[in-house]
């Protein structure tokens, strides 16, 4: 656990959050005293990772990010306009951070997801390392009607893929193990697999969600480690989702 980077994904913009009058990155708005992007870089903390191996994506107004986060020793990798989706802010992160000839793991956080707790991502790490994988990504078995990914699995119950919501059959809509967004790779297996995704046809964004597909096609061992909290399920895309979240971490 002592060779471990950490990519953030936090360029979106989020749209169904924009003020005309108080425009910022989704990241950036405040849940119970705290910036959303602030609990995620401190879900790592149980890993004793160093600030300068904690890379942060930005792209829509990320000078607010930079001028807010930056002084810490954090990276910045810029997410231009070459492309779309998360898989290429994973690829961006990769070339701006040095990933390329880095031996040891990466852990891939979304920036609009607050709730993952520190011994949570501890437990991901470990489950990785314990069960040698090239993957692994945290699910959750949950019946909210919400639109997130579904973990495919075989007949055997090992996982086979993610499918996005937006193109999962009406079968594939019925899985209630869904996806998190937090992963742990192997770092010379998810540069050499960002390679070998495809645009996305539907939507022409690259999908990280396909990389453990990929991987999985090339015989390297993924697993899903589901989280028995629920709540680590939920991310930040409506200023209600913003209440509920603030809600959630009052309590705790």
């Amino acid at each position: 656990m002592d060779n471990i980077k950490v990519i953030i994904l936090a360029a979106g913009k989020g749209t169904r959050m924009s003020e005309t009058d108080n425009p910022m990155p989704k990241v950036l708005r405040q849940a119970h005293g705290k910036p959303l992007l602030e609990y995620v870089i401190n879900s790592s903390s149980l890993l004793n990772v160093k600030p300068e191996d904690i890379s942060i994506v930005v792209g829509y107004m990320k000078e607010m990010i930079i001028d807010r986060f930056g002084g810490k020793g954090y990276r910045f990798a810029i997410q231009d306009d070459g492309g779309y989706g998360t898989g290429y802010a994973v690829k961006c992160a990769a070339a701006q951070s040095g990933l390329n000839g880095f031996n040891g793991l990466v852990l891939v956080l979304q920036g609009d997801v607050p709730l993952i707790k520190p011994e949570t991502i501890k437990k991901l790490v470990s489950h990785h390392i314990e069960n040698n994988c090239a993957a692994t990504l945290l699910s959750c078995i949950s019946q909210r009607q919400i639109p997130f990914g579904r973990i495919v699995r075989d007949k055997n119950g090992e996982f086979k893929a993610i499918v996005e919501d937006k193109n999962c059959t009406p079968d594939q809509k019925l899985i209630r193990e869904l996806n998190v967004g937090n992963y742990v790779f192997n770092a010379g297996k998810l540069v050499s697999s960002l390679e070998e995704i495809k645009i996305n046809s539907l939507t022409n964004e690259l999908y990280l969600t396909d990389v453990p597909g990929v991987l999985r096609n090339n015989k390297e061992r993924v697993d899903a480690m589901p989280t028995t909290d629920e709540t680590e399920l939920l991310g930040v895309n409506t200023f209600e989702d913003l209440r509920i979240i603030e809600n959630i971490l009052s309590s705790r």
